[in-house]
């Protein structure tokens, strides 16, 4: 039976967007015999020590990577997203130079940003990109009806990082998802680009889902059972098993 590895997790270190601990991680990863995990925490890698060690320790493979806002010159308040994930050491010291380039020079009312011009060069090297779905650049464009302005994106992206990147496919119930899946399966065809599926992990159950909603609206100041809120989580956010990625 094939298994499946989760591409874009986010742990209690994403502070808003991860309610996640490392120790039990490892506990349902390898209660799912799955072979290894990622670590993609929003803009940081303040988890990373604990989570290779503890990955280590469970036999588990560990993917040091994080989930990098992007910043839009056009739209300095929406930046897009992008998971870099280390393929090998040189990957690892990109990333960790990045990640500390965006803290020192990137930030922009207070979120970390990095800009394309840093992968330029040997920027990318050692470092595997996936688009960021439907909150990516190509998903923005692939949304509103921008097919052109989504190839140049994926050109850029092409240039830059080779046969390392690849579109990224989500299908957990939210806006947008099922036309960016759609959009997305018909470019990667007609551009020969890769896939792959990520779940957007943000807790390891369904059951967390109201606990991650009640942090997720402490950090907005906003009630619970405010029906204007914003909701951009759903519930089927949690460490799915193989299986379930695959029905």
């Amino acid at each position: 039976m094939q298994s499946f590895v989760h591409l874009r997790l986010h742990t209690e270190y994403s502070i808003a967007d991860g309610l996640v601990r490392v120790p039990a991680l490892m506990e349902a990863v390898a209660s799912a015999a799955m072979p290894a995990v990622a670590l993609t925490d929003r803009g940081n890698l303040f988890a990373m020590v604990k989570f290779f060690r503890d990955a280590e320790r469970a036999g588990i493979k560990p993917v040091i990577g994080v989930e990098a806002r992007v910043h839009e010159p056009a739209d300095a308040a929406q930046p897009t997203e992008l998971v870099l994930l280390c393929q090998n050491e040189t990957g690892y010291r990109r990333l960790t130079a990045l990640v500390t380039r965006s803290f020192l020079e990137g930030q922009r009312r207070g979120v970390p940003m990095i800009e394309r011009e840093w992968l330029a060069g040997h920027g990318a090297d050692g470092l595997i990109a996936l688009s960021g779905g439907r909150r990516g650049d190509i998903g923005r464009a692939i949304l509103g009806g921008r097919e052109s302005d989504a190839r140049d994106a994926l050109e850029r992206w092409l240039k830059l990082f080779g046969d390392r990147f690849y579109l990224e496919l989500q299908r957990t119930g939210r806006d947008g998802e099922e036309a960016w899946l759609h959009g997305a399966v018909a470019l990667a065809s007609s551009c020969g680009v890769p896939i792959v599926a990520t779940n957007d992990v943000c807790f390891l159950r369904r059951a967390d889902f109201e606990a991650h909603e009640a942090r997720v609206c402490i950090h907005q100041g906003c009630a619970l059972a405010d029906p204007g809120r914003a909701r951009p989580y759903s519930e089927q956010q949690y460490l799915r098993t193989p299986a379930e990625m695959r029905a």
